[in-house]
């Protein structure tokens, strides 16, 4: 396979949220400006040497019923590229798979990207998913290696030099990871492209991707109320919306009414282990008067989260053997480690911290035997 580089590549990466850029729009397809133009509508809609192959890569990196929105994303991406012009056989999915049949879903087998929306699930391929959907899958795909693929399809990437690459990634943001657009409007932010509903142009940013960063921290522990004040969710308390949300549905005395409440409340105390583990190793590592200036430490603009990510990585997953999965919530501790890696602490300063504040190893859903490491 020739070099990525020798080909264009175009990467959107959503994290909850719909650009705001209006698009002229013929049907259920956009007509893209410039570049992007040409990779969906090339004009002799042939694939010769000159025009190259167009490829795409579609990846919802989340799964769980409450995160239904990055699988309904994926789908819905797959049947625009479709319906642009692009070859099934060279649009390569990765989805974990367990919404459409979830029993958590209304209508079964059918996934929606919008309310009383129509199915999107229908004729998705199950290229990579379940255990399948794992980051040297992802990279074997992309630089069509499939002597390396664990699983799955089979498909990759079989580019050539003037072949175009889409790689459409949907799932949770965090510190360190670069917003699409920022939650005041502000134009400044990674290039995005807009397609679907051009109507939501006109609604703000925010309705989409949640609540202000500074409130990054909120948690439903905060003044003791289950949603924030606007309809806008922060994107790490969907699980406690979801399950508070299945509880009130459920009929009293029900099972499904009790196993609901089993969820939050295991969902709640996990947050909490989370957010005190986080703070009692900071002032182990720091003592008392210094813990708390380390840990919320924001760099200036300009300078990475992380000087080291090799480090980074190394640290969540020594949390993580002591302490249980960070989980999705836990993303919001991201800097707080990256902080630990900034001011010199290794790995066996932070294997003995976080043995001292995880007396007892998490299981049930939280084990990191159970749901693995998230770096």
């Amino acid at each position: 396979m020739m070099g990525l580089s020798t080909g264009a590549i175009f990467l959107l990466i959503s994290f909850c949220g719909i650009a705001a850029a209006g698009r002229d729009t013929v049907g259920d397809v956009l007509r893209l400006p410039s570049e992007a133009s040409r990779f969906f509508h090339n004009d002799d809609n042939s694939d010769d040497d000159s025009t190259g192959t167009r490829w795409a890569i579609l990846l919802a990196g989340s799964n769980g019923y409450w995160n239904y929105r990055h699988q309904a994303d994926v789908c819905h991406a797959y049947q625009l590229l479709r319906k642009g012009g692009l070859k099934e056989e060279n649009i390569i999915v990765f989805m974990y798979d367990d919404i459409a049949y979830n029993s958590e879903n209304p209508r079964p087998g059918v996934i929606i990207n919008s309310p009383q929306g129509e199915d999107v699930y229908k004729g998705v391929p199950k290229d990579y998913t379940g255990e399948d959907v794992t980051v040297g899958n992802f990279f074997a795909a992309i630089l069509g290696n499939k002597t390396a693929l664990t699983g799955g399809s089979g498909k990759v990437v079989d580019s050539g030099p003037n072949d175009h690459i889409f790689i459409y990634y949907t799932d949770h943001g965090g510190p360190g990871v670069k917003r699409r657009t920022s939650n005041d409007n502000s134009p400044y932010g990674s290039h995005v492209m807009q397609y679907g509903d051009v109507g939501l142009s006109k609604d703000n940013i925010f309705l989409y991707m949640g609540t202000n960063p500074a409130n990054d921290n909120f948690t439903f522990m905060d003044e003791n109320l289950l949603r924030p004040r606007s309809k806008a969710v922060n994107q790490h308390d969907a699980d406690l919306v979801h399950f508070w949300d299945k509880y009130h549905k459920a009929p009293e005395g029900s099972s499904r009414k009790v196993e609901a409440q089993k969820q939050f409340v295991e969902a709640m105390s996990h947050r909490m282990h989370i957010d005190h583990s986080i703070k009692l190793i900071g002032k182990l590592l720091f003592g008392i008067g210094k813990a708390s200036e380390v840990l919320n430490a924001i760099r200036p603009a300009g300078q990475p989260l992380v000087d080291d990510w090799d480090c980074l990585k190394t640290l969540v997953r020594t949390f993580e053997t002591h302490c249980g999965s960070v989980s999705q919530y836990g993303m919001k501790h991201l800097r707080s480690l990256a902080n630990l890696c900034n001011a010199g602490i290794g790995k066996e300063q932070m294997a003995e911290a976080s043995a001292q504040a995880c007396v007892s190893f998490p299981s049930g859903p939280w084990s990191t035997l159970h749901k693995g490491f998230s770096a």
